[in-house]
């Protein structure tokens, strides 16, 4: 059955903030509305708008909080859970940049922030089932990624002792994710030990192709990366389950590439635009999507190095809308069809 994806959906993490109106659950859903986005997705992490302990606690808190979405005009899409998920493994040389995404009484213990992030996760699982979800975005973390680069030599085994322990880090919260009826759709970005399709691929070896192992799908990061970004759907297209619409551009000089020479995000080759300012071919997205029967929401995730993010998501709201393809449930050929008879088929055939 052909099946038309949902949206403009906006990511709100990039726009809480402690003034108006950007501080409450109420009024930024009544913002995004007004943008004309008609989902939301809920940094989980962010107090000011969201309280993830009594989500996963209370179905009435969390009908009360969909119910103010519903009055402002938009539904929730997703839970966004990237800072505990990227808790879950921390490389030590990572320690104290991390240390930032935790709370106060975890920070300079990362046994202690471990056990954190994943009770975070849980919560998170029980939140989402509460709330009716049935994605949650995430990062998986990394333990690998300061040996990205083969220099100096890799020990064998230790890329397969990196990724036998993430998954064992996170198969307990696959299936809890699996109890809520939930995918857990990982950002392939930089940063973490899942960057890109490879990697993927070996992370869900190692949790034996776990059916809530499953991808957000961002071309942004996949320019940076210099990667097929759409020959990425036609390979991955049943595990993508939710879907960023982030525009980027890469633009190599004499003096730098795909590493960008640790100039700012300004002056880097690769750079994240708004939407329409960058490179991605986001006609062809959404027709690989439609093809799919991509059944999800499309999510502005605003992050732009120039533009005003007022501007980029009023933008970003009527660039989703636009491109959004409203699938056909017929042939355009019908027409031209007659109803189909055995004996002719066989006459056509010289049988």
């Amino acid at each position: 059955m052909a099946t038309t994806l949902k949206g403009p959906g906006v990511y709100l993490a990039q726009f809480a903030g402690d003034t108006a109106p950007f501080d409450s659950w109420a009024a930024i859903t009544r913002w995004a509305g007004q943008k004309g986005f008609k989902g939301v997705q809920i940094p989980s992490w962010d107090a000011r708008i969201f309280d993830l302990q009594r989500a996963a606690e209370s179905k009435t808190y969390c009908d009360e909080v969909a119910g103010v979405a519903r009055e402002n005009g938009v539904a929730i899409t997703e839970l966004g859970t990237h800072l505990q998920g990227q808790l879950v493994a921390v490389h030590p040389a990572y320690d104290e940049a991390f240390d930032s995404f935790a709370p106060d009484a975890v920070k300079g213990n990362p046994a202690a922030r471990k056990a954190w992030a994943v009770a975070q996760m849980l919560l998170s699982a029980k939140a989402s089932l509460n709330l009716g979800l049935t994605s949650n975005v995430s990062f998986p973390g990394a333990l690998a990624w300061p040996y990205l680069y083969p220099w100096p030599q890799r020990p064998a085994g230790l890329i397969d002792t990196a990724f036998d322990e993430l998954a064992r880090r996170w198969r307990p919260i696959l299936d809890a994710f699996d109890e809520a009826n939930c995918h857990v759709c990982f950002e392939l970005h930089p940063g973490e030990d899942l960057f890109d399709g490879t990697t993927f691929e070996m992370f869900l070896d190692k949790v034996d192709q776990h059916p809530r192992c499953c991808i957000n799908y961002d071309p942004s990061h996949f320019v940076l990366q210099q990667l097929d970004y759409l020959a990425f759907i036609d390979i991955y297209h049943s595990r993508i389950k939710a879907l960023h619409i982030k525009d980027a551009e890469f633009r190599p000089t004499g003096r730098q590439g795909v590493y960008s020479g640790y100039a700012p995000w300004v002056d880097r080759a690769g750079r994240f635009r708004s939407l329409g300012d960058g490179q991605v071919d986001f006609g062809a997205i959404f027709s690989k999507m439609a093809r799919h029967n991509y059944p999800g929401w499309a999510v502005l995730e605003w992050e732009c190095c120039l533009k005003h993010p007022e501007d980029g998501a009023a933008e970003g709201a009527a660039f989703i809308r636009d491109h959004i393809i409203r699938v056909t449930d017929k042939a355009f050929d019908d027409f031209a069809g007659a109803k189909p008879d055995p004996a002719q088929l066989r006459r056509m055939l010289g049988l």
